[in-house]
């Protein structure tokens, strides 16, 4: 069977956080982080190593935390995300602090990826089903040969990925009937209230979803040639930023959603109905671990991992 790699974008400094760095915050009762549900879910389903993108200055904290437990039963490598990481005659504009965000976080394993792989966030539960299906159809069912890029993308209802703490950024999905992605839509600020869905644009202009609508969770089953169109993609993107702009990023819903518009990409989508959960304010620490408790007393997971 075809060989596949799980990708973990780790080196976000968790903005909305507030203080700590979250990917590392425990949520199972033996200490687990999210992500080691995440690595236990995809090695389950078949996934052979795992790549962490994370940045040099966590490295001896996410080794301690979390890697060198994982080397224990997998074979890990790990790629480092670096504001400094441009290509040739770029510089990094004054002020800026952040990395270039998840095109660029993929864009850092360019010298290690030989096999299709998968990429997720380090702080984001996704449930068993979406690792088993991209895996499957990963080792199954993408050509990594054919003239389009053929992708696929794990597809969660939207109601299923919100928090009770706050409003969410989602990519909001239209699908095709035949089960392909047509557009995504970066949407903020989306919260459930008494008297239905609310959301915005990046601009803060209402607009309208649906609790049923999928959204892309950054769960994207990517071709190693794809690599190689991001490193062609980063030097127009950082091109384009207008003068004293320190905050744009270089993100995988955008960069696919523009592929998938001008007929370079095929992205399938494989909807699950699992439920999302994550730390994206501090006040969801709680309600993750309770999840986790739930999941643990209906025989989803061990007490300990």
């Amino acid at each position: 069977m075809k060989q596949t790699a799980l990708v973990i974008m780790a080196a976000g400094i968790g903005s909305r956080f507030g203080g700590g760095i979250k990917q590392l915050e425990p949520v199972g009762p033996g200490g687990e982080i999210i992500m080691d549900y995440s690595i236990h879910d995809a090695l389950e389903a078949g996934f052979n190593r795992i790549i962490f993108v994370i940045r040099r200055d966590l490295e001896k904290d996410f080794k301690r935390v979390i890697g060198e437990r994982i080397e224990k039963i997998a074979p890990v490598s790990y790629a480092y995300q670096e504001l400094e990481d441009l290509p040739q005659g770029y510089t990094v504009p004054e002020g800026r602090q952040k990395p270039w965000g998840t095109g660029q976080a993929v864009l850092s394993i360019r010298d290690m990826i030989r096999e299709p792989f998968l990429v997720i966030n380090a702080d984001d539960y996704y449930g068993k089903e979406v690792f088993q299906k991209i895996h499957d159809y990963m080792a199954n069912e993408m050509d990594e040969e054919a003239s389009v890029y053929d992708i696929c993308m794990g597809g969660f209802i939207l109601s299923n990925t919100l928090s009770e703490n706050g409003g969410v950024t989602r990519g909001v999905c239209e699908v095709a009937e035949d089960g392909s992605l047509q557009k995504v839509t970066e949407t903020y600020n989306i919260e459930k209230k008494a008297d239905g869905m609310y959301a915005t644009d990046e601009d803060g202009n209402p607009v309208e979803v649906r609790a049923d609508q999928y959204v892309s969770m950054n769960t994207w089953g990517l071709t190693p040639a794809f690599v190689k169109e991001l490193e062609k993609g980063f030097p127009e993107f950082l091109s384009g930023l207008k003068e004293g702009d320190i905050k744009s990023e270089y993100l995988l819903p955008a960069i696919i959603d523009k592929m998938i518009r001008s007929k370079r990409a095929r992205v399938t989508v494989l909807g699950t109905k699992d439920r999302w959960f994550g730390v994206t304010y501090k006040e969801d620490k709680e309600s993750v671990a309770n999840s986790i408790r739930d999941l643990i007393r209906s025989g989803v997971y061990p007490e300990r991992l």
